[in-house]
């Protein structure tokens, strides 16, 4: 699901919101994840999961084009973690689905 398809989908389920107002709340809900994650913050969301930073070490690396050995910069990528809640949901779903072939 894309973000055009979430905002269509709560649309049909709220009609009294307009999907300019419904995309303006999805865009707002992710800058404040984003801005937080900026600062350094831990964003949890109870029963969804939770977003933080991870700090990757620099490592050796080659450029696969050219053959040549470097090194990368240190950096932090954004980490979510499922909330238990919604792993077991997710999984519940799963085994539901799983269709056994003989």
């Amino acid at each position: 699901m894309v973000k055009s398809e979430l905002i269509t989908k709560i649309a049909s389920n709220f009609e009294q919101l307009s999907a300019c107002d419904i995309e303006a709340g999805i865009n707002k809900i992710l800058e404040c994840i984003g801005d937080a994650l900026t600062k350094g913050d831990r964003v949890e969301i109870r029963g969804f999961g939770s977003f933080e930073l991870r700090h990757r070490l620099p490592r050796n690396a080659h450029n696969p084009r050219t053959g040549e050995k470097l090194v990368t910069i240190s950096k932090y990528a954004p980490h979510f973690k499922p909330g238990k809640e919604f792993r077991n949901r997710i999984n519940e779903s799963r085994v539901k689905n799983i269709t056994i072939k003989a």
